[in-house]
């Protein structure tokens, strides 16, 4: 393969990894907006959007095979063939995650919800949200920088898990109120991990730019 048509490959790669989160943020949008409306409906369509994830990850999938099966790419380009098979696996994650997030509120949308806690639901999904943008942006611009400072957006999202888990614990303790807080514990952390997978494609940034991966935090602390 021509080095030009190989370029043109890796660019094609690349835009298809950005299509994927196009998809991601809509359904993620959707799954935001569902915590507040309790609209079963939209809670379907967020479900819906997860089998076109899932194939434009196979997708990807299938065309970085084809790729390094034509053509030994130089140490650059695999970095960056790699960097986007990983973010692919982590968009196609935070897929599955907005859908458990639909499922859960769709099953809770007949109890009766605590207000000040679907405020804080929908605080830390923005949030989510916004880290997912960042770290999609920043793999297009190769900007380290930015992409580091999903960090302190994540330990946000981290902090407002935590608080959202002790509230429901002092919840008053109808079988009703039980049920719709332990679902939402359960929404909360999967919040929590789309903030972490957002990370998670900020460090492959990192890895294409410098050659070097490193977490950008250590997991034991």
């Amino acid at each position: 393969m021509a080095r030009v048509e190989f370029q043109a490959s890796l660019d094609g790669l690349e835009a298809g990894l950005q299509e994927q989160g196009s998809v991601v943020l809509r359904a993620l949008r959707g799954a935001i907006s569902v915590l507040h409306s309790q609209d079963v409906e939209l809670c379907d369509e967020v479900v819906a959007f997860d089998d076109e994830i899932d194939s434009r990850y196979h997708r990807i999938e299938k065309s970085v095979e084809e790729l390094l099966a034509q053509q030994a790419p130089v140490a650059t380009d695999l970095r960056l063939v790699l960097a986007i098979l990983h973010d692919s696996i982590h968009l196609e994650r935070i897929g599955d995650q907005c859908v458990t997030i639909a499922k859960l509120t769709k099953l809770a949308a007949e109890l009766e919800p605590r207000h000040d806690l679907v405020e804080g639901l929908t605080e830390m999904g923005e949030r989510a949200e916004e880290m997912v943008r960042i770290a999609l942006d920043s793999f297009s611009a190769r900007d380290v920088e930015r992409a580091q400072g999903l960090v302190e957006l994540d330990e946000l999202i981290d902090r407002t898990n935590r608080r959202v888990s002790d509230q429901v614990l002092t919840m008053a303790s109808t079988p009703e109120t039980q049920e719709w807080g332990m679902r939402m514990i359960v929404v909360s952390r999967c919040i929590e991990r789309i903030g972490d997978n957002a990370v998670d494609i900020g460090e492959q940034t990192a890895f294409v730019v410098t050659g070097e991966f490193h977490e950008f935090t250590d997991a034991s602390h």
